[in-house]
């Protein structure tokens, strides 16, 4: 059975992990976590090793990602669109190969589904958060918390923002306004320990309420003053705090 959890890094086939990252507008894979779950070896890692050498073909459809380690630090992961997945399982002897062909094309169109009517992606969200037992009010805040979200980080790629780093800063400026901590920090306030655990998914009303405030501000700020580059829109995100933190005393 194959549970979905929508825009995360980290998805389940029949009991099985596997990790996965949003890159270059598609999906990438843990090469892994897929080893994992097709050969049923004691240690994927090794098996994933020898393959390589016995085809070192393999090599040339990986590509090398960040994803969350087993210590819950960002490593570097062999990693396989869905296209190449389709590649690797080719080489890997498996009487579940079959099925985990049929969840990849389910996947993928699902995906082009989500492209091609945004509506959907925005449903199976809700879907996911409704089987998940979330009230509707948390669930309504939630989905327009990612709308406003979206709107901001697609303003910061057209100003020339690229690098994910970037990004997680300038987003724990609008963190640090909101609530004093960086992302990092308010997911321990939180006590949330794995790196699939997304902080928004654990805020209430008024969390989500006040970061949309902040991510909107930002967002506003940024298009009145026409700012590009990183360093500028560091300073943007600060204004948005400024903002957020004198509209919170009035």
């Amino acid at each position: 059975m194959v549970e979905k959890e929508a825009q995360k890094g980290l998805i389940v086939f029949q009991d099985r992990n596997i990790r996965r990252l949003w890159h270059d507008n598609q999906w990438f894979y843990s090469v892994v976590d897929i080893v994992a779950v097709l050969s049923e070896s004691d240690n994927p890692t090794t098996y994933w090793r020898v393959l390589k050498h016995r085809e070192p073909q393999l090599v040339t459809i990986c590509n090398g990602l960040k994803m969350p380690a087993e210590d819950g630090k960002l490593r570097y992961t062999d990693c396989v669109n869905t296209k190449n997945a389709f590649r690797l399982i080719q080489s890997i002897p498996s009487k579940k190969a079959e099925p985990f062909k049929q969840w990849l094309a389910e996947l993928a169109k699902e995906r082009i589904e989500e492209i091609e009517n945004p509506e959907l992606a925005q449903d199976r969200v809700k879907e996911y958060y409704e089987l998940k037992g979330y009230p509707k009010d948390w669930i309504d805040k939630r989905l327009r918390g990612i709308a406003i979200r979206q709107d901001l980080t697609d303003e910061w790629k057209s100003r020339g923002v690229q690098e994910e780093k970037d990004f997680a800063i300038l987003t724990n400026e609008i963190s640090k306004a909101t609530f004093g901590k960086t992302v990092r920090e308010y997911k321990q306030f939180k006590r949330l320990k794995k790196p699939s655990q997304n902080l928004r998914d654990h805020m209430t009303d008024w969390e989500l309420i006040l970061t949309m405030v902040g991510e909107k501000a930002t967002t506003d700020i940024t298009v009145a003053k026409d700012v590009k580059e990183f360093p500028p829109l560091k300073r943007t995100a600060k204004e948005g705090e400024m903002w957020l933190r004198i509209h919170e005393r009035n």
